[in-house]
């Protein structure tokens, strides 16, 4: 299974420097709007089974178009909101740097809790819960591996990111997640694979390799050259 992981694009509030959080009515502006249109042309080519989204205005405004094309109806899944800030919310980022949990969320984030909010290790869990129970559910449902996208929020992205390439939530800075990026991953019975992280532009028609398989077939253990099993060449470097 392979989930096409979009963040939103550019919001009102990525423009203005504040935390939006789950903040009510922060919607794309024009260049967000315009990556949202083009999102469509990168993934046109793709058979896409099922959308999924953050409750929030901006998810919802970045996969309209992309629900258009596909004839899909997005399902809504509160586990891919943002993250809670708590008292943070609504904040300029600017006035954040100095508060002594920037350090924290910057160095050691897996112990990072937002003051009245969540923590980022709670945000992982749940964030990476969903994607698996999606997955399941969709193998289920079409007896084969397929390609679906999930659209969220940057730091959600990044953790589940983090889950994917086995690294400590403390790394997760390291990952960029920016506004209608795609990042995508496999799984598969043993282990994920991260096969784009972060691509803003590219043509993704490659990714139509992937799916088709009967679901649980774990033909997708990685072998060197790092085919990892969709039906195309190994590239053994030569």
């Amino acid at each position: 299974m392979t989930v096409i992981l979009v963040r939103h694009g550019r919001s009102t509030a990525n423009t203005s420097g504040t935390l939006a959080g789950r903040s009510a009515g922060i919607d794309l502006d024009d260049l967000g709007r315009e990556q949202a249109e083009g999102l469509v042309g990168r993934l046109a080519d793709l058979d896409i089974a099922a959308i999924v989204r953050s409750p929030l205005l901006r998810c919802e405004r970045t996969v309209a178009p992309l629900a258009e094309k596909f004839g899909l109806v997005p399902l809504v899944d509160d586990a891919l909101v943002e993250v809670d800030y708590g008292q943070w919310t609504g904040r300029p980022i600017k006035d954040l740097l100095g508060e002594p949990l920037w350090k924290v969320v910057q160095q050691h984030p897996s112990a990072a809790v937002f003051p009245e909010g969540e923590g980022i290790a709670q945000v992982q869990a749940r964030a990476v819960a969903a994607v698996r129970a999606h997955d399941a559910r969709l193998a289920a449902e079409h007896e084969r591996d397929v390609l679906w996208i999930a659209c969220s929020h940057g730091d959600v992205i990044k953790s589940v990111l983090a889950d994917a390439l086995g690294t400590h939530l403390d790394a997760f800075q390291r990952i960029v997640a920016e506004p209608a990026s795609v990042s995508v991953v496999r799984y598969t019975p043993t282990r994920p694979f991260v096969l784009k992280m972060n691509d803003t532009g590219s043509d993704l028609s490659g990714l139509r390799g992937h799916g088709g398989k009967p679901a649980g077939v774990a033909a997708s253990e990685a072998v060197p050259g790092g085919e990892v099993g969709t039906g195309g060449r190994a590239d053994n470097g030569s």
